[in-house]
């Protein structure tokens, strides 16, 4: 049995996308797969997909790096998880995207924001996250594992109390105090 890509866990409402998704017959079909512990994308550009000899355009290479790359940084092996990255623009600087300078170049204070807003398990939520790193860079590669790991530690939390319910389900009980009224 072959080992699932990460794309085919997305649930079906978001599995469209032109780069990654398998409900997408038109689309690249972009699949990230688990090498121990990271997560690895092979893909063979076909003669059409050059801009120019010798050159694969743009569009497939910003498609390798939005689905690969900022859609497994939140994948875990713990729970499903959905999310979207993102980043906020802090100042302009250049005119010229394609001269844009290396993060590392960037002093800090004038670096975009990251952020990752995420839910889990994607068949059951029973967490949501909003995750805002201050001139992080680029949401899913600094914000994103973030989200992970705070989302590990509520399952992880969740699963340690058996019998108990769910971690929810438990502090609504905590705030409705013994009588079941408020505290």
């Amino acid at each position: 049995m072959t080992e699932k890509a990460v794309q085919d866990y997305y649930p079906d409402d978001i599995a469209v996308c032109y780069g990654c998704g398998k409900l997408n017959e038109h689309g690249h079909q972009i699949k990230s797969y688990w090498e121990g512990e990271e997560t690895v994308c092979r893909f063979q550009p076909k003669p059409y997909h050059t801009a120019f000899p010798g050159y694969v355009y743009g569009g497939l290479i910003a498609s390798l790096i939005d689905c690969h790359g900022t859609g497994t940084a939140a994948r875990s092996r713990v729970t499903s998880i959905a999310g979207k990255t993102g980043t906020a623009q802090v100042v302009a600087l250049a005119d010229d995207t394609l001269s844009r300078p290396d993060l590392e170049d960037v002093p800090t204070q004038l670096r975009d924001h990251a952020w990752f807003a995420a839910y889990a398990p994607t068949d059951d939520p029973r967490i949501v996250v909003a995750v805002l790193v201050e001139h992080g860079g680029h949401g899913g590669g600094v914000a994103a594992p973030v989200a992970r790991q705070v989302i590990e530690a509520f399952m992880a939390a969740e699963k340690s109390r058996p019998g108990r319910g769910t971690l929810p389900e438990y502090l609504a009980s905590l705030r409705a105090g013994p009588t079941g009224y408020g505290p």
